[in-house]
C-alpha cells in the first residue's frame, strides 16, 4: 500500500505580527491614537484634550507600545519648554491599511449576521 506524501504542512500564525495586533486591538486607545495622528493631533497633551475619559498615563503606555513596535515615531524638539510630538512611520503606514482591511471583513461578518 502506498502512503500519501505530505504536500502541506501546518501553518501556524506568525508570531511577532500576531502579537502586535493583539497588543493593539487590547488597547482600547490605539485606535483613536491613529485617528488623531490623522487629524494632525499629534502632540501628547493635545491628544488628552480632544479625547474625554483618555488619562496621561494611558495614553504614554500606548505611544510607548506603539513606537516599540515601530508603528509610530516619537519626535523631540530641543525647546524650551520641550516639545514631543509623534507620527506614523512608513511601517506604520503599511500596518493601518491592515487594520483598515480587517475593519471592512468586520463590517461584512456583521452584515452577514443581519
Amino acid at each position: 500500500m502506498k502512503t500519501k506524501e505530505k504536500i502541506f504542512s501546518k501553518k501556524s500564525a506568525p508570531e511577532k505580527s500576531a502579537r502586535m495586533v493583539e497588543t493593539i486591538y487590547g488597547c482600547k486607545w490605539s485606535l483613536t491614537v491613529y485617528q488623531l495622528l490623522a487629524n494632525d493631533i499629534n502632540r501628547p497633551g493635545a491628544m488628552v484634550n480632544h479625547v474625554e475619559g483618555l488619562t496621561t498615563k494611558v495614553l504614554n503606555e500606548c505611544l510607548k507600545r506603539n513606537v516599540e513596535f515601530g508603528i509610530l515615531e516619537r519626535l523631540t524638539f530641543n525647546e524650551i519648554p520641550p516639545r514631543v510630538e509623534y507620527q506614523v512611520t512608513k511601517f506604520g503606514q503599511k500596518f493601518l491599511r491592515i487594520l483598515d482591511e480587517l475593519e471592512k471583513l468586520q463590517l461584512e461578518l456583521e452584515a452577514d449576521e443581519n
